[in-house]
């Protein structure tokens, strides 16, 4: 059975069709990745899944419960990290654990607590007030209490999202945990690299519904090819590549200060400039071919 089946759902905003038609399976047991820039429809899935919004039209089911009808019955079962920081600062970081296994009716609570404390590598700071962690212990703590009822499903929204790289990272290797311990997640992020490094596939939103999904390496093959060569150069030099390539039937897109042409290994000969950069083709060539959009 699939943890999360969306068929045709429809959510909007007065005129914003933040979801669109959007169809979405996640199998038990793997870490999807909802890969798209702000305005794509994550969050909005996110907030369905919760019930914390509810679709206009079409079906949902989360761990078998028809949702909005039993959607209390399946928030009991998962676990949710949301993309803003909402922890209790008021309480040390082992009372936020405890609060919200309280609300879940943990039954072994202080086992409950050390588990979650243990997965995050918080227990030298159980006894803190949260306003004295730094960023990336906090966001460790906002996951340790996702965990805290040990849900069947984790949805994590935009997870890493304002924090520096070095903390990011941090972040990471906790998620990668988690997903090699078979937990099932459902991830949003427009991190190019968060998704290549987590997710075991990657669906590819734009304009609230999926435009491409597989593995990054599916993705890659399917949409960009092998390589790719970068040209940098003067605007009028980069614009002549540009056309000799775009007229060769090649797929050309703008890379800050060059221009990358996608699928040069088909490039028949002096399409692709000498000086060119060859590089593997990647994730990020595939999202802008898709949407036009860049991402981080």
């Amino acid at each position: 059975m699939a943890a999360i089946e969306l068929k045709q759902v429809v959510k909007t905003f007065g005129e914003i069709r933040a979801v669109d038609g959007l169809d979405l399976e996640v199998p038990a047991g793997i870490c999807l990745g909802l890969l798209g820039p702000n305005g794509a429809g994550k969050s909005t899935t996110m907030k369905l899944l919760t019930a914390q919004a509810i679709a206009d039209s079409g079906s949902l089911r989360v761990l078998g419960y028809e949702l909005p009808e039993r959607s209390k019955e399946a928030r009991a079962e998962m676990g949710v990290v949301p993309q803003l920081d909402n922890l209790d600062i008021d309480v040390t970081v082992e009372d936020n654990l405890r609060i919200f296994s309280r609300l879940y009716r943990v039954k072994d609570i202080d086992a409950a607590v050390d588990r979650a404390l243990d997965i995050a590598r918080l227990q030298d700071r159980r006894k803190d007030a949260v306003d004295e962690l730094s960023g990336g212990m906090r966001r460790r703590l906002l996951v340790a209490r996702g965990l805290v009822h040990s849900p069947r499903l984790f949805l994590l929204d935009e997870p890493t999202v304002g924090l520096d790289p070095q903390i990011r990272t941090e972040v990471w290797d906790l998620i990668e945990e988690l997903r090699s311990g078979g937990t099932t997640i459902l991830m949003s992020t427009h991190y190019i690299e968060e998704a290549e490094r987590l997710a075991d596939e990657v669906a590819v939103m734009a304009k609230g519904k999926v435009i491409a999904r597989g593995t990054p390496a599916e993705l890659i093959a399917e949409y960009a090819g092998r390589d790719t060569a970068e040209v940098y150069a003067p605007p009028a030099r980069r614009a002549e590549v540009r056309a000799a390539a775009e007229e060769a039937g090649l797929e050309v897109r703008a890379a800050g200060p060059a221009i990358a042409i996608v699928g040069a290994e088909r490039a028949s000969n002096g399409v692709v400039p000498d000086d060119a950069v060859l590089r593997p083709a990647s994730l990020e060539d595939v999202f802008v071919l898709l949407t036009g959009e860049e991402l981080e």
